[in-house]
């Protein structure tokens, strides 16, 4: 649930922190005193889009902070660890959202920054907003194939993304035929192309590593005088008078006088001993070297040319030989398939063939189990709107195919299509939502479809704006009392201006807009007893509250308490 909501310097409001419960809440208020930015800021926290107007004015940016507690179980937990911010259930879960005046935005999730797009999929997870334009999600029939398959439940799932992946590779093989059917010439153009290509890669002979070890061979070659004159200098100096020379006639000298102090003297003659032996090794491996340095400028030239020849083949063929080696692989691969041109075809054709017969197979399996769901999807809606004072609607779930010569026509999610058909009157025929005229059908179509979800979808937070919009009298009540049925199974929130609603809420808040030193000042506050019977007589008798409004409002509040705890 949302345990608390913090918004800085958001549009018209300076500060406010309000704490939320379980349960069912309303916010009401005149018009234009601000409760759709409360909605806004929620929005904007868990992903929405902003702007750097939305900045209050004076102010560099705007914060908005939301504190969730959500129960060890809850898909946000899996979705925090994939994004690698390793969340524990343990602890509350603070999600921060910061605007610029310059319109960048910075988001953190439990301190830790996060993209917008990691953002709004977490936010996918904890709040579902429904506007009051939302309904026209309604109309787009590309949805509704998506939330039968939801509601059909974890083996229509599993087909679907098994149909999906043979659709893809039946998608890839068309695409592959398609292009050897439909580009003879210039494949034909491509196969003179690649076997120049092939016979100057392949005469080349490459060898992975080749470059590298030519390289450091042609160093040695243009340093070989260098390198001879240096190691025969060294080897000098070890066998002149101050070399080995120096060091044997010091051997000499301590051997005349080891016996006057033996316990002194042996030891530091075997160390002279045992490095004169180290270092006379050490010059005959100088002379041996010495003598193998030989310059060969016709190996410095072959080197050379070979090197050239490489570099020229890296500009053309890739960065590195095993890239070019790479390269070599792929072109011979695409000669083959143009040079065995019609084998190829054949072949494809039969992959395509069966892919098809896979597909269709599937897709068939999947239509059959989605009947079946659309039949339980139409009924539980018809049962919401018969709750909801559209007792004698018609609702059905369409499912149509198409059909080419090869069969049934496949598309990306199976060779479905679904619409949301209804009636809402006894003896009019079966229609698209879109032919619906009324507002009020719609918001009650769609609170229908959000009752049936909030169970499935698991999102603790639903926000309804002004859900009610194009509703009086009975329908009215029967929404209030939906939404207070459903805050049994997640936490809602709704802005109204519906007495009838606002009466059924467990927790009323009041957004007032007043002005302040010559600025506008925006304030939420909870309200109890006397002014929450205040806010509901404002709201049935508009500017002038009496006493009757105020007598009507509290048994409305009655009412509403007795049919809860019905």
């Amino acid at each position: 649930m949302l345990r608390e909501l913090s918004i800085r310097n958001l549009a018209v409001i300076e500060s406010v922190t309000v704490r939320f419960h379980h349960g069912f809440h309303v916010l009401t208020g005149e018009t234009g005193a601000g409760k759709s930015i409360l909605i806004d800021a929620l929005s904007l926290v868990v992903g929405g889009r902003g702007a750097s107007e939305m900045v209050r004015y004076g102010c560099d940016k705007a914060e908005i902070e939301a504190m969730f507690d959500l129960p060890s179980g809850h898909p946000v937990w899996g979705t925090l660890n994939a994004f690698g911010l390793n969340a524990s259930s343990d602890e509350c879960l603070i999600v921060r959202r910061e605007l610029s005046v310059h319109g960048k935005s910075v988001s953190r999730v439990n301190g830790h920054i996060v993209t917008l797009s990691m953002l709004r999929e977490i936010g996918e997870c904890l709040v579902n907003i429904h506007g009051q334009h939302e309904h026209q999600s309604l109309l787009c029939t590309e949805k509704h194939l998506d939330w039968l398959d939801s509601y059909a439940g974890d083996q229509v799932a599993k087909l679907v993304e098994k149909y999906r992946a043979t659709y893809r590779r039946y998608e890839a093989v068309r695409q592959d035929l398609k292009g050897l059917e439909d580009s003879s010439r210039q494949n034909m153009q491509m196969l003179d192309l690649y076997r120049f290509q092939i016979e100057e890669i392949a005469s080349a002979q490459l060898t992975a590593g080749e470059d590298e070890q030519l390289l450091e061979e042609k160093q040695r070659l243009m340093h070989a005088v260098k390198r001879r004159d240096s190691a025969s200098e060294a080897y000098a100096h070890l066998y002149g008078s101050k070399g080995l020379d120096a060091i044997s006639r010091s051997i000499v000298r301590i051997e005349d006088i080891r016996d006057y102090d033996p316990a002194v003297l042996s030891p530091l003659l075997e160390q002279l001993q045992s490095a004169f032996y180290q270092l006379e090794d050490a010059a005959f491996q100088l002379r041996g070297y010495r003598d193998g340095v030989e310059s060969d400028p016709e190996r410095l030239a072959l080197i050379d040319d070979r090197l050239d020849l490489l570099n020229s083949l890296k500009r053309k063929y890739g960065e590195t030989i095993p890239d070019i080696l790479t390269y070599l692989q792929r072109i011979q691969s695409e000669a083959d398939k143009i040079e065995n041109r019609d084998e190829h075809i054949g072949k494809l054709r039969q992959e395509l063939q069966d892919a098809f017969q896979e597909a269709a197979r599937l897709g068939k399996t999947l239509s059959a189990h989605r009947r079946e769901a659309a039949k339980r999807l139409a009924g539980a809606i018809e049962a919401e709107l018969r709750e909801l004072q559209m007792e004698r609607t018609v609702f059905k779930v369409e499912l149509t195919q198409h059909e080419d010569g090869d069969g049934f026509r496949l598309m990306p999610s199976g060779i479905d299509e679904a619409a949301f058909l209804i009636a809402p009157n006894p003896g009019e025929p079966l229609k698209p939502l879109s032919k619906i005229a009324s507002g009020g059908e719609m918001s009650r179509v769609m609170l229908a479809l959000k009752a049936i979800f909030a169970a499935i979808d698991r999102v603790p937070v639903l926000v309804f704006d002004e859900v009610d919009t194009g509703v009086s009298g009975r329908a009215a009540q029967a929404i209030a009392e939906k939404l207070s049925r459903l805050s049994g199974q997640c936490q809602v929130f709704s802005i109204t201006h519906l007495p009838q609603v606002a009466c059924m809420a467990d927790y009323h808040y009041e957004i007032k807009k007043s002005v302040v030193a010559g600025r506008t000042m925006t304030s939420v506050t909870e309200l109890e007893a006397v002014l929450r019977i205040e806010e509901l007589a404002r709201m049935l008798g508009g500017v002038e509250v009496t006493e009757k409004t105020r007598h009507h409002a509290q048994e409305m509040l009655d009412l509403a308490h007795r049919q809860k705890g019905a």
